[in-house]
């Protein structure tokens, strides 16, 4: 599986008078069937202040852009830029699929606080590939912390979270949440509780039950991990 940092397609941006937000606004318009600042907020799931907002510093928010991402499979340089084709997820799109990065730190440790939708940065990977494994506009790129992972998974490795797989399956790698705590485990369900494993030794396995399991959210299976070296 190769990462490809660079866009297949290199394209001029259209060039629109008015503001970038008009621009983007505009371009949202013609493909999503909103007509208004009021309808782009309903979609977004904003107040319409955050709409007058951006307007007024001229801004499209990383968040937007991956809402817009994954609603309706647009180009993330498309929505910011013109630049590109407007679809990344249609049948004959391109051989390559953006998948956002998001500031989220799975902890494999006792657990993280540290967690959000703000985009980093986008990374391509094949679309034949991504298909394979579900729907790409449920996937987000997230980086490790801790070792009690390891060596399966490494602190500062970059997992791929599949966002539809929340079916337990016995010994696979999920992306957990327990109240604000994210973590990284193998999850098992046993008879009324479930095990959260590290596979690192030196950590104990974390058993909920009872009113404990209702705190618990499967936030995706791990599909895949990212390692640099040196």
């Amino acid at each position: 599986m190769n990462i490809n940092m660079n866009n297949t397609k290199h394209q001029q941006p259209v060039r629109r008078s008015g503001s970038r937000f008009e621009q983007f606004l505009s371009r949202i318009c013609g493909v999503t069937g909103i007509r208004s600042q009021a309808d782009l907020a309903g979609l977004l799931g904003v107040d319409r202040s955050a709409v007058t907002q951006a307007k007024k510093k001229d801004l499209v928010p990383e968040k937007w852009v991956l809402k817009l991402f994954r609603t309706f499979g647009l180009n993330p340089d498309w929505i910011e830029s013109g630049m590109g084709e407007p679809y990344l997820l249609s049948e004959d799109g391109g051989e390559f699929v953006r998948i956002p990065k998001v500031m989220a730190r799975l902890s494999a440790g006792g657990g993280s606080f540290e967690h959000g939708a703000e985009v980093e940065e986008f990374f391509s990977f094949r679309r034949d590939w991504l298909q394979r494994k579900g729907d790409p506009r449920h996937m987000a790129l997230m980086e490790v912390v801790g070792n009690s992972m390891e060596p399966e998974i490494r602190e500062g490795d970059c997992v791929l979270v599949n966002e539809t797989a929340r079916d337990i399956l016995a010994g696979a790698v999920y992306a957990v949440g327990v109240e604000d705590t994210v973590m990284v485990k193998r999850v098992e369900r046993h008879p009324g509780k479930l095990v959260l494993i590290s596979d690192n030794q030196d950590y104990a396995p974390i058993y909920l039950q009872g009113d404990e399991m209702d705190l618990v959210r499967i936030i995706g299976k791990v599909i895949w991990v990212c390692r640099e070296l040196g």
